[in-house]
């Protein structure tokens, strides 16, 4: 008996102004499916998921829900309480009792970990958060409760690389349905078993994650139009890398082995590295960078401790690490935006830069996206191929009748696509890329991707996107939080390995003896009997307070006891916490 469907979606339609988002659609999410969507920017991925939740109406059709449905949902922008504290908002008094009793739920304690809310403090103030913190407040707000249907919409965005492994490795174990859209193919392939890929008002549905999508595509492609050859040769491409990428890819079990080879079997490498290098060594000589014994701080924090390292032509770099340990930083200081407290970087005397920042504030508004793209050259010669502004528009999705868009029009993904153009319209030999993946859909990164590929110069870019930089890098270093930057020649596996190393040596060590761990056990009763004692007295002090709110001097004392009884209880509790991580 099939399973019985949560969600269920009856020739849904949807339209903003003249353009038609989602048309006639019929589809239905089942108990425990995992559902990536995919789909260009604007292409109604997002407007699909808010329909399923019944955040946004149709304007024809019919949505149900099944009765008592436990449905969480992560919107792209979450909208966060203007006051309270990280606490209130990732756990909610309606939903969770006293924290000495939230806390011994080692999946709730997993969840806080996992997104590094305990390095943003759960006495954060909610209004002092950064955009990345906010994120992830907002993300574990939604995984710490049990539900039938969780929706995330852009989930993986402001995780690092460690991040993000962690979610997908916590939805794979988590009981319920799945939907979430997400550029992030690496994650795609970890987590979810169906794709939709929303496109010209439809929904396409395909078995498999990222590359049994690219597969069933590629497919159909080749059975399309003559017109399609393009589409399909790219996609064929794709295809062959996921064949012969990463070993350790988690997509390969899923492939159909003989279809997928009668579509590669004449695709060359996506590219030929030796050629290339050698290519790029004419236009930019022996040398790129050279950092000569870089100290380099931002406030109090060590962030590179007499640093040496050599960038050469044709080298292709991706750059790792914790956020906050100094990526962006390094970009910084390669394009001299700012200096070294110590050493020097020397710079190539051909190298012709590019920085592409996480910023889009330097796009001219009042230009229209050709205008945009014109005022840095009129053409350009990539990978051998010269291609006119308009074509290279094309390519990055801007069809002709969207060239004359303005440029304050445009949507957040639109700008980073128009950013990245204008960039290449400059035609230079080394690229510094800063999270080139904020904002891009698949189609665009498969774009740019395989422009790289024919590219002759020097790329290095700091992603926590794993299959951006598996599918573009030749290398990978990382910034460990040791002041240092390591080599790992076993990308970015090697980089999670060595994170859980450090993790594991920085743990406390383990209590084993079992009177030990009697004594604790006895100490944790005894803990849990003082707290529930001092939240009684609490608010019996409050009651108090209210009672006396006209007599300052009685305010004054019974305030000063409040603090007292409370810096107590806090005390209490965060020996709680360390005694329970300790016995679990």
């Amino acid at each position: 008996m099939p399973p019985v469907n949560l969600v269920n979606l009856e020739s849904v339609s949807k339209a903003f102004g003249g353009r038609i988002v989602l048309d006639q659609i019929s589809l239905g999410v089942a108990a425990g499916e995992r559902i990536g969507v995919v789909g260009r920017n604007g292409g109604g991925k997002t407007t699909l998921l808010n329909i399923l939740a019944r955040v946004e109406e149709p304007d024809s059709g019919r949505v149900t829900h099944s009765r008592d449905l436990r449905l969480g949902a992560l919107p792209q922008t979450a909208a966060l309480p203007t006051t309270g504290v990280v606490r209130d908002v990732v756990l909610g008094s309606e939903t969770f009792a006293a924290e000495h009793e939230w806390a011994g739920d080692a999946g709730i304690r997993a969840v806080l970990s996992g997104l590094g809310l305990p390095g943003v403090g759960l006495d954060a103030e909610v209004s002092r958060l950064s955009g990345g913190e906010r994120r992830r407040v907002a993300l574990a707000a939604r995984l710490v409760r049990e539900t039938d249907l969780l929706i995330l919409d852009e989930p993986t965005n402001h995780l690092d690389v460690e991040g993000v492994a962690w979610l997908a490795d916590h939805l794979a174990s988590r009981r319920g349905a799945l939907l979430v859209v997400t550029h992030d193919r690496w994650f795609l392939d970890a987590v979810v078993s169906q794709t939709w890929e929303v496109a010209d008002g439809q929904v396409h549905a395909y078995d498999g994650g990222y590359a049994a999508y690219v597969l069933a595509r590629a497919e159909r492609a080749r059975q399309e139009a003559a017109t399609e050859a393009r589409r399909a040769n790219l996609l064929r491409k794709e295809l062959a890398w996921l064949r012969r990428g990463p070993p350790a890819r988690t997509s390969k079990p899923q492939f159909r082995i003989d279809a997928a080879q009668a579509l590669i079997e004449d695709e060359p490498p996506a590219r030929d590295t030796v050629a290339l290098q050698a290519f790029a060594t004419r236009r930019l000589g022996k040398s790129v960078y050279d950092v000569e014994e870089i100290t380099l701080k931002v406030g109090s924090k060590l962030l590179l401790d007499d640093v040496t390292w050599q960038v050469g032509p044709g080298d292709r770099i991706g750059i790792v690490g914790v956020n906050g340990s100094g990526k962006s930083t390094l970009l910084r200081l390669l394009v001299g935006q700012i200096q070294p407290e110590h050493g020097r970087v020397r710079v190539g005397k051909t190298v012709a830069p590019a920085y592409l920042s996480q910023e889009v504030t330097e796009l001219p508004h009042q230009l229209r996206v050709l205008e945009a793209v014109t005022e840095v050259g009129s053409r350009a010669v990539l990978g051998g191929i010269e291609m006119s502004a308009s074509q290279l528009a094309e390519r990055f999705g801007f069809p002709a009748a969207r060239q004359w868009t303005p440029v304050g029009d445009l949507s957040g993904g639109e700008r980073r696509r128009l950013q990245l153009l204008r960039l290449l319209m400059a035609e230079p030999n080394v690229l510094l890329l800063d999270e080139p993946t904020n904002d891009l859909d698949i189609d665009t990164l498969t774009a740019l991707e395989d422009l790289l590929d024919s590219w002759a110069g020097t790329v290095i870019v700091v992603s926590h996107d794993r299959y951006l930089v598996e599918r573009v890098c030749d290398q990978v270093v990382a910034l460990l939080g040791d002041g240092k930057l390591s080599a790992l020649p076993g990308g970015v596996e090697e980089y999670l390995k060595r994170r859980q190393e450090r993790q594991v040596e920085g743990a406390p060590a383990a209590r084993v003896s079992r009177g030990d761990t009697r004594a604790e056990r006895k100490e944790l009763a005894r803990l849990e009997r003082q707290i529930a004692t001092l939240q009684r007295r609490e608010s019996t002090l409050h009651d108090r307070l209210a009672e006396h709110a006209t007599d300052y001097e009685k305010v004054a004392e019974l305030n000063a006891d409040l603090q007292q009884l409370v810096a107590q209880r806090e005390e209490h509790e965060t020996r709680w916490l360390e005694l329970a991580e300790e016995l679990d």
